[in-house]
């Protein structure tokens, strides 16, 4: 299983980007247990941005992120999209997905993405 992660780049405070995160490998048998997006900023500590958990309608968004970021997913519940408003120089970091899979041959793992730079001007 691979998760596979585009849409970063650089904007202007108050623009937007979209981020997406497939995973691929998974087989035509298996579960997402959970799907997310953590953002790591210079300095800083990994911070949760969004998370599906399980088939759940609702994700979970980080504080500094809500009402402004909006996690969804498609139906097969394999890829992830986060919109991201609003942006501020404060969301600059590098954006990793990361998801909670089952699969009948290995079971559940966690797999992360390899990162994605988002970058906000002021």
């Amino acid at each position: 299983v691979q998760l596979q992660a585009c849409g970063g780049g650089l904007v202007q405070a108050r623009e937007s980007l979209r981020l997406s995160c497939a995973a691929t490998g998974t087989g035509s048998f298996f579960r997402v247990n959970a799907m997310s997006w953590y953002r790591q900023a210079p300095g800083e500590q990994r911070e949760l941005v969004a998370r599906f958990f399980g088939t759940s309608i609702r994700p979970n968004y980080g504080d500094s992120v809500k009402g402004r970021f909006t996690l969804s997913r498609d139906k097969a519940e394999s890829t992830v999209f986060l919109q991201m408003d609003s942006l501020v120089p404060g969301d600059t970091a590098i954006y990793y997905c990361s998801a909670n899979i089952w699969t009948p041959a290995r079971g559940s793992i966690h797999y992360w993405g390899q990162g994605t730079q988002v970058t906000v001007s002021s």
